[in-house]
């Protein structure tokens, strides 16, 4: 396989993850906005901390407020990471390697390009906004359906699940951090009360509610949804699950020595780690810090191995 071929299509898993990612945390945040009593509201800035993209934003943009938060976080073509340059992207790697894809998954990230181009998110009135990015959310699920269901399962494959995998390991992280650090004080306070309310909204965003529940069988707190999103690898959004997905690809991947010793001393830490002692002495935003440059790790060593032409 071309090297450039591999990059595209590691770059397909991770914009589409992205795409759908994104849009699923607009939805349930803004969601959660509207629940919360006025003496707990979160600002839409908490949308912007959980992505990382405080910088890009404020050098765009004064204000975040909810129309300054959603055009730069679902339309704002100049952002690489906005909903709608995360589909462009996506679609563009599809094309240029659309030899190696199935047709119909194809010409369905075809579709949800054109569906996004004609229907702008800076354009929704609020109460269009929810089932307009449940669209989103579905349309990136059929395309990784139909990818996963009728591709081969040779490199072009496993560079697709890598950088899927990758991606979503990376959200993952950002959420349970930004909870980590917007609900962990407030539990002691006034806040606790929203605590429960807070966590399930954390989990909501990793589509990961209904496996908590029926693996963990306690209502959300944070020692044990922190402890479930990190190390629970039967999770398919958990850190741990991530990483060894992303290992199953890379083991079949010639020239892999690097990338997989990184990957290997990534996820044992993780597997090792004792979240609840670290919750308890402060240390979860520094190790969730070194979970971020592991994974900065892994794709700096796919790029060498196999995107340096």
């Amino acid at each position: 396989m071309l090297s450039r071929v591999a990059e595209q299509l590691y770059w397909y898993g991770r914009h589409v993850e992205r795409a759908e990612n994104t849009a699923r945390l607009v939805n349930v945040n803004a969601n959660l906005l509207m629940d919360l009593p006025r003496p707990f509201k979160r600002t839409w800035a908490n949308m912007i901390d959980m992505t990382g993209s405080n910088d890009a934003f404020y050098r765009a943009y004064k204000k975040a407020d909810e129309k300054n938060v959603l055009q730069f976080m679902l339309a704002d073509e100049a952002n690489p990471s906005s909903m709608a340059c995360c589909v462009r992207m996506a679609r563009e790697n599809a094309r240029s390697s659309r030899e190696i894809l199935p047709v119909e998954a194809w010409e369905t990230i075809n579709e949800f390009y054109l569906y996004v181009k004609k229907n702008p998110a800076s354009d929704l009135m609020p109460g269009q906004r929810h089932k307009y990015l449940n669209s989103v959310i579905r349309y990136c699920r059929q395309i990784m359906g139909m990818l996963f269901s009728g591709m081969s399962r040779g490199s072009a494959y496993r560079f697709v699940r890598i950088g899927r995998n990758l991606e979503r390991a990376d959200m993952s992280t950002r959420i349970i951090d930004a909870g980590c650090v917007n609900l962990l004080p407030a539990e002691g306070d006034t806040g606790a009360a929203f605590a429960e309310l807070l966590w399930l909204n954390v989990l909501n965003s990793l589509s990961s509610y209904q496996i908590y529940r029926q693996h963990v069988k306690v209502r959300p707190n944070g020692e044990d949804v922190v402890d479930f999103l990190l190390k629970y690898v039967d999770a398919p959004r958990s850190v741990s699950h991530c990483l060894e997905e992303i290992h199953t690809h890379l083991v079949r991947l010639p020239g892999n020595d690097l990338p997989l010793q990184t990957l290997v001393r990534t996820r044992d830490m993780v597997v090792d780690a004792d979240t609840i002692t670290m919750m308890e002495q402060g240390g979860l935003h520094g190790f969730i810090d070194e979970i971020q440059l592991g994974l900065n790790d892994i794709h700096a060593q796919v790029e060498q191995a196999w995107f340096r032409y």
